[in-house]
């Protein structure tokens, strides 16, 4: 990281900056959501070890987005369907979808888990005045 990148979490009125090493070392579940105080969804960096494999799960009701950041991943899902992402592979489950990630690279893997219930809000984006154009 470039030294005035944010390493740690920074708050400020109405935003959360930082880095997922400041969330925790080696293995494991960085919270994101708890760090940064995101209410609206669910939200986790998790770092897998070389051939570790996740628990078969599925959840209640929370869909769930995978984006694979680092490394190589493999999801399983409960039709036996197997898949493979690198970098920049994403996937969405429905909640009740019983999948299984594991790292099939030879260094970790780090990927982002995004579950969110109820769907999305459309068109709830808008311009400053002073951005709009004529």
């Amino acid at each position: 990281m470039a030294e005035d990148e944010a390493h740690e979490v920074v708050t400020g009125e109405g935003y959360a900056v930082g880095n997922i090493a400041a969330l925790g070392d080696g293995g494991g579940f960085r919270k994101i959501r708890p760090a940064l105080s995101v209410q609206a969804l669910g939200i986790n960096a998790i770092v897998m070890p070389a051939t570790f494999a996740g628990r078969r799960h599925y959840h209640y009701e929370q869909e769930e987005t995978y984006f694979i950041h680092r490394g190589h991943a493999e999801l399983e899902f409960g039709d036996g369907s197997v898949h493979r992402l690198g970098p920049g592979g994403i996937a969405r489950i429905d909640a009740a979808t019983v999948r299984r990630i594991r790292n099939v690279g030879d260094d970790d893997l780090v990927y982002v888990a995004v579950g969110g219930k109820d769907g999305y809000v459309a068109n709830d984006g808008h311009l400053l005045p002073s951005e709009e154009t004529g």
